[in-house]
């Protein structure tokens, strides 16, 4: 074996255990990195001036990177949807609803998942949530503590799968770079693109396909073991008086949000980015709507956000033309209006969330959200910074060509490869963060695999969904510690590690299931992007 092949072997190795041992991940990348190429370059292995392509590398990767701008605008989205009680509203009115069926509790518990996933994408703030406010009422009511704290985990987990969702952000752009290195590197100049886009309507069928196991096993579980999942008797079922008009009122502004996000991504009106901006701008306004008294900015902001989006896809609104058809000069002017229409709303939304404050820490909702956003897109560049230098050095030692042979040299193919690299990032979710998966260790298979003739947006989806499972996967499983710190002392922590192994299957067949018809991650972008 070569002395470069060793290194390599050797600086992954130290990686995980400096991660094992709990070193922050951004530092631990660059600080491992840094050691191996002294270490390379003393033994002429290593090129130092490889390290003065590291800035522009990180201002290309980041920087001038127009999709990474969607990052922190999804995450605001997400936290401030959370801190507004959208989710407390949702979970009440669907434990009203659906309280009286057999195993009704988890089915709510799973939808409320499923519809926080599409319009918040934050793991933590989805379980965290749900475990205080449907973990005591599932546990008073007779469930059983193993499915009950599994339904939370794996509903809270939706929302890295189902779009949009910081996972397929970070993800679709990793494989789109991927994607044109390998193109280029078999002779292929002008790659057909892959966008975040592409991804997110990849990744919608196969979001609702787990959605759909999770609900049957829930079925399952009530019919055959109602012991573990019984309805609750309906003299304990409180609200049920309008809960037609409830259920509209707690599920209507979410939907709204998720189909002006979601929906201006797959109709082609927006970008990413762009809907991302509109996923917080709306999130705001909802806030303002739920924790305010006046109403009718939110309201008309709200009508006028929509109208802009109209007016952007029907009308030429560029006033700096020569001549300007009379239905563009009138559509400029309603443009106008409805911005200022969006102005005032955004106003009231921001007066209303600077005064009211969270029941916690007491400091205004505004100032909390914009603190938690900060912290994680500081977490996530710092991570992308850190993998920038890990990638160069490994690079510049040989690494990848390490990778290639070894993947190339598997047998069955590109079936073989892909299935190794699925075996290994299953591995690796057990251990490490899905930040520090998609920023390691796709940059470096992705751009193989990809040459083996493997579809981009499959790939991407089937990474997706493989590292949802990351979350559920003990030791380190992230949503199971969410849990855990909210969970009464009553739940011991075996019950969470036995509740989340069916739902870790049921990922698993639904990994098996993409991987065997993959038209159901391909079928829709097709269909809308072709």
């Amino acid at each position: 074996m070569a002395l470069t092949d060793i290194l390599v072997i050797l600086m992954v190795a130290a990686l995980c255990g400096g991660l094992l041992c709990g070193f922050p991940v951004a530092f631990t990348l660059a600080g491992v990195a840094l050691v191996f190429a002294v270490f390379g370059a003393a033994f002429g292995a290593f090129d130092f001036t490889l390290f003065g392509t590291l800035p522009s590398r990180i201002y290309g990767a980041s920087m001038t990177n127009e999709i990474l701008v969607a990052v922190p605008l999804f995450i605001f989205m997400g936290i401030m949807l959370e801190r507004s009680k959208v989710a407390e509203e949702l979970l009440e009115t669907m434990g009203d609803a659906f309280g009286a069926l057999k195993g009704g509790l988890g089915l709510s518990v799973c939808l409320v998942g499923a519809l926080m996933a599409a319009s918040t994408g934050i793991v933590g703030a989805t379980v965290v949530t749900m475990g205080l406010m449907s973990l005591p009422t599932m546990l008073k009511r007779g469930y059983s503590a193993p499915l009950a704290c599994a339904s939370i985990c794996a509903s809270g987990t939706l929302g890295q799968i189902i779009p949009p969702s910081i996972v397929l952000v970070l993800l679709g752009d990793q494989i789109s770079n991927a994607y044109v290195a390998a193109q280029r590197s078999l002779g292929n100049w002008s790659p057909d693109p892959v966008s975040v886009g592409d991804l997110f309507a990849g990744a919608l069928l196969p979001g609702l396909l787990l959605v759909t196991l999770y609900l049957l096993y829930q079925l399952f579980m009530a019919w055959f073991r109602p012991e573990h999942a019984p309805a609750m008797p309906p003299g304990q079922i409180v609200h049920r008086k309008d809960l037609g008009v409830r259920v509209l009122h707690a599920l209507l502004p979410p939907i709204i949000l998720i189909v002006a996000v979601l929906g201006s991504i797959l109709s082609g009106i927006a970008t990413p980015t762009e809907a991302a901006a509109v996923g917080a701008t709306g999130s705001l306004l909802l806030a303002g709507g739920r924790l305010g008294e006046d109403r009718k900015p939110i309201y008309i902001a709200g009508l006028c956000l929509l109208a802009m989006l109209v007016l952007a896809n029907t009308l030429d609104l560029r006033v700096g033309r020569t001549t300007i058809p009379l239905p563009d000069k009138i559509g400029i002017g309603a443009a106008v209006l409805a911005c200022a229409g969006l102005a005032w709303g955004l106003i009231t939304g921001l007066r209303v969330t600077w005064r009211h404050r969270t029941a916690v820490t007491g400091t205004p909702v505004l100032r909390d959200v914009m603190n938690s956003t900060m912290r994680m897109t500081a977490m996530v560049f710092a991570i992308l910074i850190g993998a920038s230098v890990f990638s160069l050095v490994f690079r510049g030692l040989g690494g990848d060509d390490l990778i290639h042979k070894a993947l190339g040299g598997l047998p069955g193919g590109a079936a073989g490869a892909l299935i190794v690299v699925m075996l290994a990032m299953f591995v690796l979710g057990f251990f490490l963060d899905f930040i520090e998966i998609i920023f390691v260790v796709v940059p470096l298979v992705a751009p193989v695999l990809l040459k083996l003739g493997i579809d981009p947006v499959w790939l991407g989806v089937m990474m997706a969904v493989n590292l949802q499972t990351s979350f559920m996967t003990p030791p380190f499983g992230f949503s199971l510690f969410y849990l855990r710190g909210v969970a009464p002392d009553s739940v011991k922590t075996m019950d969470i590690y036995k509740g989340v192994a069916p739902f870790v299957g049921l990922q698993i067949a639904g990994l098996g299931l993409i991987a065997l018809f993959p038209a159901i991650a391909t079928w829709l972008p097709k269909v809308l992007f072709k």
